[in-house]
């Protein structure tokens, strides 16, 4: 079995290898910030390395009451929050969907009983299940978190990769999830701060959770 992991930043890619630097079985790459990265580099770790699971892992702005920083969502759901194609060719398209793909990307039922098991057991974050919306937008104010949760009101998480990374293992067929760290919470936060003390103060063990994922993945053989 082999993992494909995919992070968009340089300091994440650091963290994961260290966790799986024994491990042949997991191949960490780096995509890069935004949707047009994150295809390209999906499409280019599957197409070198065809991988059995793809998992999007990395940093993201959270939202709702119960969602704290250093907590983890994993992806049930996937939209985009910055893609409308419009009413005049087809009336059935909805917001954040791409025309003739789905409005949202469905998680893996396997990977997600996985995540689920995880999430009774003593691990290193809180774990919460939910949508995840993604744009080519660093959310630094709260106007801009209102725009999209007035969209997209049950996302749990906001990012700039995992949905155009589901896009791309939908299309070429591979299992996916996004395993995301809650770096800042966009509504409680002013210009960011929260994320920067992210990385400068409790970054170093965020990411314990996906190695847990993934080794349970090898255990149980997917």
């Amino acid at each position: 079995m082999r993992i494909a992991v995919i992070v968009a930043m340089e300091k994440e890619q650091r963290q994961l290898q260290q966790l799986f630097a024994d491990n042949p079985q997991v191949v960490v790459t780096r995509c890069g910030i935004g949707k047009v990265n994150a295809a390209l580099g999906a499409a280019d770790v599957i197409n070198r390395c065809h991988p059995d699971v793809v998992i999007s892992s990395g940093c993201a702005g959270g939202n709702g009451d119960e969602v704290q920083v250093k907590d983890v969502v994993v992806s049930t759901e996937l939209a985009y929050h910055d893609v409308y194609c419009g009413k005049a060719i087809d009336n059935d398209t909805q917001y954040g969907q791409v025309q003739g793909m789905p409005a949202r990307y469905q998680g893996d039922g396997r990977l997600l009983a996985i995540a689920e098991q995880l999430k009774g057991q003593q691990t290193s974050a809180r774990i919460h299940m939910g949508l995840i919306v993604t744009g080519d937008w660093f959310v630094d104010s709260k106007e801009k978190m209102r725009n999209i949760i007035g969209l997209f009101p049950d996302a749990k998480a906001v990012d700039m990769e995992s949905a155009a990374i589901a896009q791309t293992c939908y299309k070429m067929g591979v299992p996916f999830v996004s395993y995301r760290v809650i770096s800042d919470i966009p509504l409680r936060d002013t210009n960011a701060s929260q994320y920067h003390d992210f990385w400068d103060q409790v970054a170093e063990t965020s990411f314990q959770t996906t190695r847990h994922f993934v080794e349970a993945l090898l255990e149980q053989g997917f």
